[in-house]
This record gives C-alpha cells, structure tokens and sequence, in this order.
C-alpha cells in the first residue's frame, strides 16, 4: 500500500478521540494544537484530561463508545484497549468515509500519524507505511539535532516575507532567485546568534540585489 501525505487544516472541525488512557491523552494533546474541537469518549480518563476537561478545551462523553459518536466527525481516533471496539470503531468510521486512525493497527486505519519534529511551522515529517515505528522515532532522534530551533524562527521569517517579496519583486524568476539566495545565506547563523538589526539589513541587501 502506498500513502499519500498530506497536512490537515483541522481549524475548527470535530474530531473525537475513543479512549482515555495515556494513548488517548497524547493524541488529544497533539490534537489541541490544530484549533481542533475535540471530543473524548471512554468511560474513564486521565487526570491530565480531566483537566482538559475543567478548562473547556475538550468535551467528554463518560461511557463506552457507540456507532453513533462518529456521525458528525470529520477525524476519529480510536485509542482503546479493547480490539473488538477498535474494529468496530474503524469499521463504522470507513462506511461513512470518516478519517480514522487505529492507534498501532495500521491496516484498518486509513490514515497514519507520521512521527514529526516540529519547530514553529516547520514540520518534518517521517513516515514507514506503518512498518516500523522503531525507525521512524530513530530517524525523528537524528533530525532533531540537525534542526534545532533556529529552522523554526527563519520559517516564520520566511512567510512574513512572502507577501512583501511578491509585492516588491515582480518578476516571479526573480522571486525564486531571491527565495535562493536568501535560504542560502548566512540567515541561519544570524539567527542562533540574535542578530536582530543585521538580519533585517541581510534582507534588505538581497532584495536590493534581486530587484
């Protein structure tokens, strides 16, 4: 099988999450992260959760899950202990052709959760098809000391820019020239060393240049 990746805009839209275990918890807080609005259904959760709960950052349904949970969800997570209701959870979810991740049962999921480094809105991504989560995390390990936060702070550089460049760089080769000397230059290195005044004076210079 062959996956498509892809990034979600779950702003606003219900997701639910069956399951209140320590499973459970990691996906709601990875959930929270997306504006999501995030439904729990278990007969029992967490402490963290219920504090979730207690700040209205997600709903809870205390009971077992029932078919009817899933209707007006656009993404379901099951996260039980219990395989019988992880098969009916994705089962129900794949006839209303709902988005539905089986929490360490890839093939009656039909979506997976890639392992990620995040830094800001630079996301790395790191898929194996559901082969081997082992080498996923090793792989996630390595990346992450490779791009530490300062990826994270030229990305936002980046895109407060790009309205700005297209505004001020007509022609679109010269844009990507621009985008390439940009990326290319010492930006990283001035941002590690908080260089504030002469990454502004970098960008300046370069566009300057391109124009």
């Amino acid at each position: 099988m062959s996956y498509y990746p892809i990034e979600l805009n779950l702003e606003g839209t219900r997701c639910l999450v069956i399951g209140g275990g320590k499973v459970a918890e990691r996906k709601v807080v990875s959930l929270l992260t997306t504006g999501a609005s995030i439904n729990v259904v278990s007969p029992k959760i967490t402490k963290k959760l219920k504090e979730y709960v207690a700040e209205g950052r997600i709903k809870y349904i205390e009971r077992e899950y029932l078919p009817e949970d899933i209707k007006a969800a656009f993404l379901v997570i099951g996260a039980t202990d219990d395989e019988k209701t992880n098969d009916q959870i994705a089962t129900d979810c794949r006839n209303l052709g709902i988005l539905v991740n089986i929490v360490d049962s890839p093939s009656i999921s039909n979506f997976l959760v890639p392992a990620t480094v995040k830094r800001g809105r630079l996301v790395i991504s790191i898929g194996t098809s559901g082969n081997s989560p082992a080498l996923a995390k090793k792989i996630k390990e390595e990346l992450s000391a490779l791009y530490g936060p300062e990826y994270g702070e030229l990305t936002e550089i980046l895109g407060d820019l790009r309205q700005k460049v297209y505004q001020n760089i007509g022609c679109e080769s010269k844009r990507k020239l621009f985008w390439e000397r940009l990326i290319n230059s010492d930006m990283l290195k001035l941002i590690r060393e908080k260089r504030r005044k002469e990454i502004k004076k970098r960008i300046s210079a370069l566009v300057d240049q391109t124009i």
